[in-house]
């Protein structure tokens, strides 16, 4: 009976004022990423669009995790990551119900980031990267809006813990 009783009382604080302004704000990222992702599908698709020396908007499909780790041919595989990705992203929706305010804001946008990688996933079977930092021939991972705002989430996180005293 406790159980049903505690589901009941997240269910109730998923609707308090405090979270609306926290889900905006995951539903906000995940939009920015979208029209982001979908600006870059359709305008410029597989051609390379050199911003400057050191910028390139370069598509790049990702089947793996973070930076193409575990990139794989496989289906089984690659559905049993998505899983997994699923399964981690409730568990921080989970932790960011209760959680304090300022942890809300770092979760909040991990959890929006999160949800727009995993979206494209589900929807094409990949993520589409498009950002190449580079210098000369040195190129950094190609990444894309949604691991911007997942790292400053982590960011904020870190150093939220690391200099603010509960």
């Amino acid at each position: 009976m406790t159980i049903l009783s505690n589901l009941k009382n997240k269910k109730n604080d998923v609707f308090k004022k405090e979270n609306i302004y926290f889900l905006i704000i995951i539903f906000t990222v995940f939009f920015l990423d979208r029209i982001s992702k979908i600006q870059i599908l359709n305008n410029f698709g597989e051609s390379v669009y050199f911003v400057n020396d050191y910028l390139n908007f370069d598509l790049i499909w990702n089947i793996g995790i973070g930076f193409g780790i575990m990139s794989t041919n496989s289906s089984v595989i690659y559905n049993l990551i998505t899983f997994t990705i699923g399964f981690i992203i409730l568990f921080l929706l989970y932790i960011f119900l209760i959680s304090q305010k300022l942890e809300k804001i770092s979760y909040s946008i991990i959890i929006g980031g999160a949800l727009g990688n995993f979206y494209d996933r589900l929807v094409f079977n990949a993520v589409p990267d498009f950002i190449d930092i580079h210098y000369k021939n040195f190129h950094w991972f190609t990444f894309n809006v949604a691991d911007i705002f997942i790292s400053i989430g982590v960011l904020i996180f870190i150093l939220s813990n690391w200099f603010v005293k509960n």
